[in-house]
């Protein structure tokens, strides 16, 4: 795991980075955001490398097999336009991913795509993971996995100091269960998942707080049943 430390210690996003990307939804374009770039990484930026190296620095002492990486965790405040009806160039919010990195349960780092994630925009503040749109192979082995080991799955998934941080996972859904599954399967629901995903919501006070990275980390704490779980589904 990477444990690069930021030069600048993570003390909480001032107010005026939410309000930043509140006025950036309010005026997506290169015209009113090229002259405020150096506010921008001043408000969004680096701080939010400075949170995700002292995330690194929290995962390495409490044993949380999580990646967080300043190059390599945050996602660019640039868009991907280019098959999107909507030609806006900025996104309005900052975020970032921690990808799962094995331990001594798992054999293979970042398995699956399963991992963390921060978000940050203006009324709208988490911390979660999961799986985000699997591939194939793994949404059937986690439908298989509910099938033939509901109890193993259970343990996971109603560990108590989950589901007292997050409560059950969600993501899209079916409309109705896979084929070879009867309807009225006590484990429907879960089956009809496309996305295995969990997340809290934080508060603004959260976002300015510096023990903001303890947060997150207790959080990603009380989800390692699950994440562990997610990662060891074969592929």
């Amino acid at each position: 795991m990477t444990t690069t430390v930021a030069a600048e210690p993570f003390t909480g996003f001032r107010q005026e980075a939410i309000q930043f990307l509140a006025d950036l939804a309010a005026n997506n374009d290169r015209a009113w955001f090229q002259p405020r770039k150096a506010e921008y990484e001043e408000l969004l930026k680096r701080p939010l490398a400075s949170l995700i190296a002292a995330l690194a620095e929290r995962f390495a002492a409490r044993g949380i097999p999580l990646t967080a990486d300043p190059a390599r965790s945050p996602f660019r405040i640039y868009r991907d336009a280019r098959f999107s009806k909507d030609k806006s160039p900025y996104k309005t919010n900052i975020g970032a991913s921690f990808p799962w990195a094995g331990d001594g349960s798992i054999g293979q780092a970042e398995r699956h795509g399963a991992g963390g994630y921060f978000h940050l925009s203006p009324g709208d503040i988490f911390v979660g993971g999961g799986m985000w749109h699997p591939e194939p192979a793994t949404l059937a082995a986690f439908r298989a996995a509910v099938v033939a080991d509901p109890a193993a799955v259970h343990r996971a998934l109603d560990d108590p100091g989950f589901l007292g941080v997050f409560g059950t996972v969600n993501g899209d859904r079916l409309k109705r269960v896979p084929a070879g599954v009867p309807p009225d399967h006590p484990d429907a629901e879960l089956l009809k998942l496309k996305d295995v995903v969990f997340g809290r919501q934080l508060s603004d006070e959260d976002a300015r707080s510096a023990a903001l990275p303890d947060i997150i980390a207790d959080s990603f704490a009380a989800a390692l049943p699950v994440l562990r779980f997610l990662s060891a589904l074969p592929a």
